[in-house]
């Protein structure tokens, strides 16, 4: 596996391609919703299989904020959502970011609280999933 950062515009086959499946298809995310305008904006992960198919990705915001984490069905369970969410970590550390955050669909709030996340407020619905906001400190 090979986990690069790279741009919308570099990207952008890879990443509709993923997104399309897990947000599109697997969660019924409607496409005004998933596709925000935001990308072009952000700084983008993806992780590519060893043959070179793409098979995760993730972005952060300008202003820090971690999201469209997603990787392809059969490869979940074997640590590159987590790879791929330390790279966005470390993105935002290199920018001397203070904090990250994220809407956590609540199914993934236990992988982010491993992570150190730390749960802000209740639960709440976005894009019919209900998601919790959480945070992590980068500057400790």
């Amino acid at each position: 596996m090979n986990i690069k950062t790279t741009s919308f515009e570099s990207s952008e086959t890879d990443l509709r391609f993923i997104r399309d499946i897990v947000f599109g298809e697997e969660q019924q995310v409607p496409r005004d919703i998933e596709w925000d305008g935001l990308d072009p904006e952000c700084i983008h992960v993806m992780a590519y299989s060893d043959t070179g198919d793409p098979i995760g990705t993730g972005r952060i915001t300008q202003n820090g904020k971690i999201g469209r984490l997603a990787i392809l069905k059969p490869y979940r369970g074997k640590g590159i959502g987590a790879e791929l969410l330390e790279k966005l970590i470390d993105i935002a550390k290199a920018q001397a970011m203070g904090s990250v955050y994220l809407h956590a669909q609540v199914q993934a709030e236990a992988f982010y609280t491993k992570k150190g996340f730390i749960k802000t407020g209740d639960h709440f619905m976005e894009a019919d999933i209900r998601h919790v906001k959480m945070v992590l400190d980068l500057t400790q």
